[in-house]
């Protein structure tokens, strides 16, 4: 049986995206079996980030308070850079987030990650079945999901995790059109890949199409 992996010093290794995505299912391999390493929570390791950091990932997630990244990929300080947003929706702002990670840290890898029961994708097909306008800035998040959703059949009886997955599926299209982030996927600098967590099994399962939309080391 081959050893588990487990993180190594980020502060003196420089990671690849293949290595970075083993690190994150290894990780979630470890979450699932409720065996984790809690890595990286100490207060020297802690003290060793003071001056800088090198997360070796950039996790794109929803903000529902059941998906916790570095939880459910037994990670810790410094390991992950973490944007969250409902449904991982993307703007501006996240977009700028994104190349930061990508193009300041070098961080190899970019998940998308969707989860089981998505409330912002259920929403989203509530108002679009019911033909409402959501309130306020609501409506806005409504307009980033509506894609995904309409993909699917409305009589679909597994609909909503299918346009979650949809939901998935578009962001990562999405991000690999922005040209810096483009740039650097087809320079071997960056891999972006979707994954979608089940609440139920603590599994993190990676999401591809027949069109491959993820680009592969």
């Amino acid at each position: 049986m081959a050893p588990p992996v487990v993180l190594p010093d980020l502060q003196t290794l420089t990671v690849d995206a293949a290595a970075a995505l083993a690190f994150l299912l290894a990780g979630n391999a470890r979450f699932v079996a409720n065996h984790p390493l809690d890595p990286h929570h100490d207060s020297l390791y802690r003290q060793q980030l003071t001056q800088a950091q090198h997360p070796f990932a950039m996790i794109l997630g929803c903000v529902d308070s059941r998906v916790i990244p570095e939880l459910l990929f037994d990670c810790g300080f410094g390991d992950l850079l973490v944007i969250r947003t409902a449904g991982h929706a993307i703007d501006e702002v996240t977009v700028g987030s994104i190349e930061f990670g990508a193009d300041v840290l070098e961080i190899p890898l970019l998940v998308v990650l969707g989860h089981e029961h998505c409330g912002a994708v259920k929403a989203t097909i509530s108002m679009l079945d019911k033909q409402q306008t959501a309130p306020d800035r609501i409506a806005v998040l409504v307009d980033h999901l509506r894609p995904a959703v309409a993909e699917i059949d409305s009589h679909d009886p597994n609909r909503l995790d299918a346009a979650i997955r949809a939901n998935v599926l578009h962001t990562v299209l999405e991000l690999q059109q922005i040209p810096l982030l483009a740039q650097r996927e087809h320079a071997g600098l960056l891999r972006i890949v979707g994954a979608y967590y089940s609440l139920v099994s603590g599994v993190v399962e990676l999401l591809t199409t027949p069109h491959d939309y993820v680009k592969r080391n």
